[in-house]
């Protein structure tokens, strides 16, 4: 028998990294499901404008805060204001994260650092505030965006693609405690998105390994809090091509992603396309001045 669509208005979410990408656009699409949001985010001033443009005023329906991720002490003031302002928070959707990509061995240790203190820590950091709120109430439901980047290493994105495996997996034994708790953890894992962070990367032969747009991202997450699913890819049919991978050896699976240049998704890009993108993320901390306007990298492909 089927489940029962659960009903979402009414319900407060809380997203970080949630002024641009796919945080924004799904703080758009629990709005049009009469939920309440509260956008995180390092920028606040790109998360209170995103929050006036996608909002209603007059019932105070978004809201945008600041947060660092990183700081467990600033993840836990964001979830008391948001539920100051919204009520009990039901939802968190963990989407903060950063891609700065290149060479393995060309990576200085703070992009290394920084990838890993956003893309793993400030999953945790989030998991830990938002639960025992969740669970004292017996419901509630995390969601956690990881990456097909982390269920399949692609070179020019190793840290990046170490990062969104943890979440994967810190996310499967983190639901295994919470059974019987009433709290959901879902897992979104995308193929790369027509974003900022998507910027200049290339384009594989295989169909479903193609870029999307972050409504297919969001309307995934809406799909996965109304029907909970633990493990969601986006698009669904890259679930049939990890099944079939799985089965293998190590060298099929170089090799085909050699013939699909799936490999070239992450290492042969257009940096010039990325040039502003890698920069905001390389000052993706608060308190740094911003990157200025003036510096310029050379558009070349990497290889």
């Amino acid at each position: 028998m089927a489940k029962q669509p659960r009903i979402l208005a009414g319900q407060t979410a809380a997203i970080t990294g949630g002024a641009r990408g796919i945080g924004r656009v799904t703080a758009q699409a629990f709005l049009r499901q009469g939920m309440k949001v509260a956008i995180g985010d390092v920028d606040l001033q790109a998360a209170q404008q995103t929050a006036g443009e996608i909002g209603d005023p007059t019932h105070h329906s978004a809201i945008g805060l600041p947060l660092d991720v990183t700081e467990r002490a600033s993840f836990a003031e964001f979830l008391d204001t948001a539920e100051e302002q919204l009520g009990p928070v039901d939802i968190l959707i963990n989407n903060a994260g950063i891609m700065p990509i290149g060479p393995f061995v060309d990576e200085d240790d703070a992009t290394a650092r920084r990838i890993l203190d956003i893309n793993v820590l400030g999953v945790i950091n989030g998991m830990k505030a938002a639960l025992p709120r969740m669970t004292t109430r017996g419901r509630g439901h995390i969601v956690n965006i990881a990456s097909q980047a982390g269920k399949y290493g692609f070179p020019g994105g190793a840290t990046y693609c170490a990062s969104k495996a943890a979440v994967i997996n810190l996310s499967r034994a983190v639901r295994k405690e919470l059974r019987g708790s009433g709290v959901e953890i879902s897992l979104i894992s995308p193929v790369a998105v027509n974003t900022e962070l998507g910027l200049g990367l290339a384009e594989p032969r295989q169909r479903q390994f193609r870029k999307i747009e972050p409504l297919q991202v969001a309307e995934a997450i809406v799909q996965t809090l109304r029907v909970p699913k633990f493990d969601v890819h986006v698009p669904k049919a890259l679930s049939i091509s990890e099944r079939a991978s799985a089965l293998m050896p190590i060298g099929v699976q170089d090799s085909l992603s050699r013939l699909s240049h799936a490999d070239d998704v992450l290492s042969q890009v257009d940096t010039g396309a990325r040039a502003d993108y890698e920069l905001r993320a390389a000052r993706s901390e608060p308190g740094l001045p911003p990157a200025p306007e003036q510096a310029q990298i050379p558009k070349r492909t990497a290889g």
